[in-house]
């Protein structure tokens, strides 16, 4: 047996909370996409051959080589696939599958990642990200492929399609853009080299705002950093929002345009939680937001306190966008918001949708003519303040036991107050009396993740220190690495 098959045997192929992501040229390899597409082609052709099968990619290094191979290995199983034309969105993506009726969707992109890495999200025919039991399937499947390292029969594919006009035409309808045209609004968008550019961008344009575009172009190495809209890599978006002269918004995604960011007038990126507290007080007061709202278990309690005030249901679900997408599917509530950044809107959209996230935040500011802070301030006098965020230390033997150890023998007390509340059920959750600290291995990343809520930001910080040190104890520090926004106050 040759070194590389024994590696990827070693190695299997896994399916994380938000598809498959591995490092170029060690695990993510043309050898194991062809075992992951094969797999992927076995299950969809058990009982259906013939049906449609979209795939895509966005702007990662050989997304279109990989998406031509995947096509050419589902042709192979007697499945009809569709190839996206050019670098597209994942929203636009997620939405074509259900529109066009395929039963499936394959995307190659690794999201926020860092450029090095590549990426594949399966899709089911909702468009939102598939589940586990099928992804499961996939893994037993691809697992067998690697084993026999077997070369994958492939077929002749037909012409592209293009997608991102529909896609377009269906946001256009969802905003006001009488609102947001006699507003004047201007709009610096920062796309991070990603896919959303050229999307939200001409969104906005054709609904009367005034939009300057940063790092716009294609660039597979995203300027040297992970395309992760976090507060750290969005110092020119500042800048230049704190430039504006009239009703301005700062608008970021991430490299395929699935999370979102949003700086206010005064150059301050808002938090995950203040974003989707204020978008879902602008839903449900406009009448968009009516059935209710699934969260994710780490999102902060203001986003919570708006739903009540609102009069709609609540419920809170595992981390990963696929369980919010089921809430949506099933009926449960037509809003969906978690801790990174990630929002959809039912009927609209099953899977996250960072572009759809940044119109409506535009419509926003269009109609309160006020920075942002103003209406988030508001909120918070009528419902309580909170501070949110979320930090990570690197994925090693010593947290990963650290993680598994707080499982059977969590804390006490954590950054000073009694733990009242204890859920191992998705990572370790430490419920406090105004807040929570959670630790939970990452799905898409060699990190382990820390969230936290707290009554105030100094807090906050604590806590998120402290959710570190538990993960640190028993050996020597470790660096603390910032993957979200602190709420400053």
């Amino acid at each position: 047996m040759s070194q590389r098959r024994q590696r990827d045997e070693e190695r299997p192929i896994r399916f994380g909370t938000s598809g498959w992501r591995g490092i170029l040229g060690d695990d993510f390899t043309f050898d194991r996409v062809r075992a992951a597409v094969a797999a992927i082609g076995d299950e969809l052709a058990r009982d259906r051959r013939g049906v449609r099968v979209l795939v895509g990619h966005d702007r990662r290094f050989l997304g279109e080589r990989f998406a031509a191979l995947a096509a050419a290995i589902l042709a192979g199983r007697g499945l009809r696939p569709i190839v996206v034309r050019g670098a597209v969105p994942t929203p636009a993506f997620a939405r074509a599958v259900r529109a066009r009726r395929a039963v499936a969707g394959l995307l190659f992109t690794a999201s926020h990642n860092p450029p090095e890495y590549q990426g594949l999200k399966l899709f089911d025919s909702y468009g939102a990200s598939a589940p586990s039991d099928a992804t499961r399937a996939v893994e037993r499947r691809a697992a067998a492929w690697l084993r026999a390292a077997r070369a994958a029969p492939c077929a002749p594919i037909g012409r592209s399609v293009e997608i991102v006009t529909d896609y377009l035409a269906s946001l256009l309808r969802e905003l006001d853009r009488d609102r947001i045209r006699r507003a004047g609004l201007r709009v610096v968008y920062d796309a991070m080299h990603g896919a959303g550019a050229g999307v939200l961008d001409r969104a906005l344009r054709r609904s009367g705002a005034e939009v300057e575009v940063l790092r716009g172009a294609p660039d597979p190495g995203f300027g040297g950093e992970a395309p992760d809209p976090l507060p750290e890599r969005l110092a020119a978006l500042r800048r230049s929002v704190r430039a504006q002269v009239g009703p301005a918004i700062g608008i970021a995604t991430d490299g395929d345009a699935d999370r979102f960011a949003i700086v206010d007038s005064d150059g301050r990126v808002l938090s995950e939680m203040e974003s989707a507290a204020l978008l879902l007080d602008h839903l449900a007061t406009t009448g968009r937001v009516r059935r209710g709202v699934a969260l994710s278990s780490a999102t902060g309690g203001l986003v919570e306190r708006v739903a009540r005030a609102h009069g709609l249901d609540v419920s809170f679900h595992p981390l990963g966008f696929k369980h919010l997408s089921r809430a949506l599917r099933l009926g449960i509530a037509d809003f969906a918001g978690e801790e990174s950044g990630g929002f959809a809107l039912a009927p609209f959209a099953f899977d996250k949708d960072g572009i759809l996230a940044g119109c409506f935040m535009a419509e926003l500011r269009a109609t309160t003519l006020r920075p942002l802070r103003q209406r988030l301030r508001a909120l918070e006098r009528a419902l309580g303040a909170s501070a949110s965020g979320r930090s990570a230390i690197a994925a090693d033997p010593r947290s990963l036991g650290a993680l598994e150890k707080l499982h059977e023998a969590p804390p006490g007390r954590v950054a000073g107050c009694a733990v009242r509340e204890v859920v191992c059920c998705d990572g370790v959750r430490l419920g406090l009396d105004d807040g929570f600290v959670m630790l939970r291995a990452s799905g898409t990343e060699p990190l382990v993740r820390v969230y936290a809520e707290a009554p105030d930001a100094p807090t906050l910080a604590r806590r998120l220190r402290a959710g570190a040190r538990l993960l640190q104890r028993g050996g020597r520090s470790m660096d603390l690495v910032t993957t979200g926004g602190y709420a400053r106050r």
